[in-house]
């Protein structure tokens, strides 16, 4: 586990204490998950981006006509 100082402004430091808070958690136990939600965002915009490169319109197509070609349920209704 690595330790980590970071300064904060006086305003979002009392905003993240007063929501650690409220969640019964510690600042660290908020920070760290704040820090994990914010990794994940980035790196599934990454991996959807280098999905996105690899897409094949054929492919897709192919996929797409192999789906019969039925009516939708009732559940599957709006």
């Amino acid at each position: 586990m690595s330790t980590l100082s970071v300064r904060l402004p006086d305003s979002l430091h009392k905003m993240a204490k007063e929501i650690a808070s409220q969640d019964h958690v510690s600042m660290n136990q908020f920070i760290a998950s704040a820090v994990a939600e914010k990794v994940s965002a980035l790196t599934t915009e990454s991996y959807l981006t280098e999905r996105a490169e690899r897409a094949s319109a054929e492919k897709f197509r192919s996929a797409l006509a192999a789906v019969p070609n039925v009516p939708t349920t009732e559940c599957d209704q709006l």
